[in-house]
């Protein structure tokens, strides 16, 4: 692939415009689907996740919420914490101790 051919398609990503040669009834495709969706449901249909977040961690800390998954995760850590295989604290690492 040439370099013009190259930056011609990298330049069309960038833009948003088509990458490919595109015949007239696919870019009409192509143009419905850039539109914005006409119903007011479409637009609002993935709730607020980082809100829903924040507020079951809130509930978490509280004692109301379980969830299960992040519990999972703190137990997996504290146990590779007893081993031992967490990060060195400040000053402890392997340069630290390679000059002693």
């Amino acid at each position: 692939m040439s370099i013009s051919y190259r930056m011609g398609r990298l330049s069309a990503r960038i833009f948003g415009e088509v990458v490919r040669k595109t015949t007239k009834s696919q870019y009409k495709v192509v143009k419905y689907f850039a539109q914005r969706p006409w119903r007011k449901e479409l637009i609002n249909y993935y709730p607020p996740i980082d809100k829903y977040n924040s507020l079951t961690l809130k509930l978490r800390s509280l004692g109301l919420y379980r969830d299960e998954h992040l519990d999972f995760a703190e137990a997996m850590q504290a146990q590779r914490k007893a081993r031992g295989k967490g990060a060195p604290s400040k000053g402890q690492g392997k340069r630290a101790k390679k000059g002693k």
